[in-house]
């Protein structure tokens, strides 16, 4: 296994966020459609509506624009795993941290398989409505409702912890119990400003960890979120040494015909890269 402390740029010393596109929506458990998602994403990030300024002031198209990989591709549909774990893994290799637009939830788990490959120690931290600690889904050990329980069992990280669950049930929460992830359901929520890692940090974005409210063009609506204010405030508070990736997923554009969910997706996927940047300066 390569250790990677961070992945820098060798010329710059500084974090290099690159996209990285996820198209798949097959093992999506009850409405297709988020394999759309990276395109619609990347139109909302490049709006002439917007900019690429953070609001914590950074600039991503400064110096240099963020790299775009483009998508992962693979000729059949089982074959994704492999595909996903190859291109991050590659891309770290690069020197990049990728920040992968899903696709549905399934993605995370050949994503953290590729960190892995990379990192001998990971925190991860997962923003969702659902645990996605099934052992499998109607049969399905790789649906979109089973990552976490993958990530955890194969020891891809060594800290999970989710924040937003309010879609859990017994199994989940025995799921979580064995498999020793850290569950904050949003009937239980404290303040999360300031969750604190002490291991380099991936984080996951499940933009149905937003109220229906503020993230409408997701495939399965779960009232009671945060607002999208709350959820970049929490990015933003993040304390961490380092964030290495992250990915921000189940954006589903057959049911975001405005593209409101798609710009706050752009909008999370803009304040996630800018705090990667910005912890990932050398002092």
């Amino acid at each position: 296994m390569t250790t990677l402390n961070k992945p820098v740029d060798a010329t710059s010393g500084t974090i290099r966020p690159a996209l990285l596109g996820c198209p798949f929506d097959h093992h999506s458990s009850f409405l297709r459609g988020a394999a759309g998602a990276p395109e619609s994403i990347r139109r909302a990030l490049r709006s002439p509506a917007t900019n690429l300024w953070s609001e914590t002031g950074i600039e991503l198209a400064s110096p240099v624009p963020i790299h775009d990989a483009g998508d992962v591709r693979c000729a059949r549909e089982e074959d994704f795993v492999t595909a996903i774990e190859t291109a991050v893994a590659g891309l770290i290799d690069q020197g990049f941290s990728p920040l992968v637009l899903g696709g549905d939830h399934a993605v995370t788990y050949p994503i953290l398989r590729g960190f892995a490959s990379r990192f001998a120690s990971l925190d991860m931290l997962v923003f969702d409505a659902h645990p996605d600690l099934y052992d499998h889904f109607r049969g399905d050990r790789l649906s979109h409702a089973c990552p976490c329980a993958r990530i955890a069992e194969e020891g891809l990280v060594t800290r999970l912890v989710q924040i937003g669950i309010r879609a859990g049930n017994d199994h989940q929460r025995e799921q979580a119990r064995r498999l020793g992830v850290t569950v904050h359901e949003m009937k239980d929520a404290g303040d999360f400003l300031g969750l604190e890692f002490h291991r380099p940090l991936y984080i996951s974005f499940d933009m149905d960890v937003l109220d229906p409210a503020f993230a409408p063009g997701v495939s399965h609506h779960e009232p009671g979120g945060f607002s999208t204010r709350e959820a970049i405030r929490i990015i933003q508070r993040l304390r961490a040494p380092v964030i290495v990736g992250g990915d921000v997923v189940e954006t589903n554009p057959v049911r975001d015909p405005e593209g409101v969910t798609a710009a706050a997706a752009a909008k999370i996927l803009k304040e996630m890269a800018a705090k990667m940047l910005s912890v990932g300066r050398p002092a």
